[in-house]
């Protein structure tokens, strides 16, 4: 079997964890912050993890990470 390529858009977004979790970023927090309040910006800066479903996807999407 050959090796699988790494999809690069998704490797840069996504890590993941020991225990196979995926780690990602907050959305809205790239432009337009002014009108959002502090309290909310920082809450976005705090990552997250991908729901069950998408994270079998990205898994697919990052093989070797």
């Amino acid at each position: 079997m050959p090796k699988i390529k790494t999809h690069r858009a998704a490797a840069k977004r996504f890590s993941l964890t020991k225990n196979g979790k995926v780690k990602r970023a907050k959305a809205y927090r790239s432009h337009i912050l002014n009108k959002k309040e502090t309290k909310r910006k920082r809450k976005l800066r705090k990552g997250g993890y991908a729901s069950a479903p998408n994270a079998k996807v990205i898994k697919k999407l990052i093989p070797y990470k």
